[in-house]
């Protein structure tokens, strides 16, 4: 078997929201392995902080500008030479996004959709059409496995917060969509796959930890970490035969 099977070298990969949780470990972790990457998010001073500590790229992007994003990827296509590797890790939310389903606003389920869905929509196809004139490509949505089992409310019992309505239909419609593209652009050498991602440990309540890890065969959250090795799984030539496929990240979580 060859030694680089998981090798990037060359490979420009363009991550969304990648100074964010996950977005900022799979920069580093693409650039690990060889990759050239552009962190495209809002935050340009995070950017290029996280930029000038990896040797990867700050490029300012707005994923909820959905009528920008096209005209954002030709300016990365051009400053870069190309488009190899596109992960889609934004995550676009109001301020009322903890909402329960039974107090979300017309205007806010709307805004959400079209900011994280329509984002990721926008992005794929924009990065699609690049890669479609390069003879190929490979595209990572994240999901969650709430777009694949329901909530278990009763994590949230006492919380102010509670998992959202539009998070369940957003990342489902990801799902659903990184299928569609992966059918649709495979005559272009254009892969996508989805990786849906458990609950990741972000300063949640102690009790809410607690009571996620009893539900977790695994016995603990996930990290950013553990999201590196997945993204380079299906950014390298290793999975040269996989599109299409959701890759569950959940230590079992959905297993049960």
């Amino acid at each position: 078997m060859k030694s680089d099977l998981f090798d990037c070298t060359g490979k420009v990969a363009v991550v969304t929201g990648g100074c964010g949780l996950i977005g900022s470990e799979i920069v580093r972790g693409l650039v690990a392995f060889g990759a050239r990457v552009v962190i495209a998010d809002t935050d340009v001073k995070k950017s290029e902080s996280l930029a000038a500590r990896t040797g990867a790229t700050a490029h300012f992007f707005n994923i909820k500008k959905t009528e920008a994003i096209e005209s954002s990827f030709k300016k990365i296509k051009t400053r870069m030479g190309k488009i190899d590797i596109l992960v889609n890790c934004a995550y676009p939310r109001t301020a009322d996004w903890n909402a329960r389903c039974e107090d979300v606003r017309p205007a806010s389920w709307k805004i959400n959709v079209d900011g994280h869905l329509g984002g990721y929509f926008f992005a794929s196809r924009a990065a699609a059409e690049v890669m479609k004139k390069q003879g190929g490509g490979t595209i990572i949505n994240f999901a969650s496995i709430y777009g694949v089992v329901a909530p278990d409310f009763d994590l949230y019992k006492g919380l102010a917060s509670t998992m959202p309505a539009a998070y369940s239909a957003i990342k489902g419609g990801v799902i659903a969509f990184t299928k569609y593209l992966a059918t649709y652009y495979a005559s272009s050498g254009v892969r996508a796959n989805v990786i849906s991602p458990g609950g990741v440990l972000d300063g949640q309540s102690p009790s809410f930890v607690k009571c996620y890890v009893k539900r977790t065969p695994l016995g603990r959250m996930g990290t950013p970490r553990d999201m590196v090795g997945p993204v380079v799984f299906l950014a390298s030539d290793a999975s040269s035969y996989v599109t299409g496929a959701n890759i569950l990240v959940d230590g079992g979580w959905t297993a049960w």
